[in-house]
């Protein structure tokens, strides 16, 4: 049976843990069971050296130029080079070419600029690095950018907040193709812990999001916090700041860059993870105190924004602790 092939895009400047973390967490497979390996290739522009960030010297494996499909998933890694990476059309351009046809697509840190620069993050949610979250927000308004998870699945689409947090995407990669219990191997060879959910990494006093500078929208996002089981849908929170529902969306999105009932839900989803982690409520009464209207409901509002669910955070931050 043919492996899996990966493909690792860098280039100069690029962070060499980035590719590091990934290539050596699936490298592990073929190190329990070689007949599941994954065959690992690193392209460069050319298929010449890069200069990695901290000044070490890469070899390529492949030109990124010549190579061809089909390939089972495509990762760009991040670093310090990733604007002029993201600002070379033809660099760009072969990885949009090549993420056709690639099974699943991924970024690591700030790769995700190179990513969005070729379309391949608009209209998606995806994160990176939380120090260049809002950048990146700012040069592509077509991206829905979260810097709060480790890292995002959309579709076929992955994205990392890099460094250590690959390991994490590595891990999940293995998971979904060969299953849990060799991805519990693999981490145990690695040293690591198991399953960071995504909503683990970026969720530090380092990411939490500035005091709004605005009066009405910091009034509005102290209403939402002291009541989450509150009616808050944008029409409520309107009547509460004494301005049409189409400018309280205007003003979060120029203060906050979400609509209002996006913030309603991260807060919320937010509130009932430190309720799961910290309590023994059960699942019903988290969801209910923090305002959604069935178990089911909070469910489905944490799988789409963690991708896991409540009772599986629960059970990983147990485990954490």
């Amino acid at each position: 049976m043919a492996h899996h092939r990966v493909v690792v895009v860098g280039y100069d400047d690029a962070e060499l843990l980035d590719i590091a973390c990934v290539t050596t967490t699936l490298d592990a497979v073929r190190m329990i069971d070689p007949e599941l390996g994954y065959d690992l290739a690193l392209a460069t522009p050319g298929g010449r050296p890069i200069t990695c960030s901290t000044g070490l010297v890469l070899n390529g494996q492949a030109a990124l130029e010549r190579l061809r499909g089909p390939i089972g998933t495509l990762v760009v890694s991040g670093g310090l080079g990733h604007e002029r990476a993201a600002g070379d059309e033809r660099f760009v351009g072969h990885v949009r070419r090549l993420a056709r046809e690639s099974e699943r697509v991924a970024s690591l840190c700030t790769g995700a600029s190179v990513l969005a620069a070729a379309g391949l993050l608009d209209g998606k949610r995806a994160t990176t690095h939380w120090h260049f979250a809002k950048r990146l927000a700012e040069q592509y308004e077509q991206v829905e950018v979260d810097a709060r998870p480790i890292w995002i699945r959309d579709g076929n689409v992955y994205t990392a907040a890099g460094v250590t947090s690959a390991l994490d995407l590595a891990l999940s990669f293995i998971e979904a193709d060969h299953g849990p219990d060799l991805a519990r191997w693999v981490s145990r060879a690695m040293v690591t812990y198991l399953h960071r959910p995504g909503n683990q990494a970026q969720m530090s006093m380092f990411t939490a999001a500035p005091a709004v500078d605005h009066d009405l929208v910091r009034k509005v996002t102290d209403h939402v916090s002291g009541r989450l089981d509150a009616d808050l849908s944008t029409e409520a929170l309107a009547a509460v700041a004494r301005v049409s529902p189409r400018h309280l969306t205007r003003l979060f999105r120029a203060h906050l860059r979400q609509t209002p009932g996006r913030f309603v839900r991260q807060a919320r989803v937010t509130a009932a993870a430190q309720l799961l982690e910290t309590t023994d409520l059960p699942v019903a009464r988290v969801a209910s105190r923090c305002g959604f209207a069935s178990a089911e409901a909070l469910r489905q509002a944490f799988a789409r924004e963690y991708g896991i669910a409540p009772s599986q955070y629960r059970a990983v931050a147990a485990t954490a602790h």
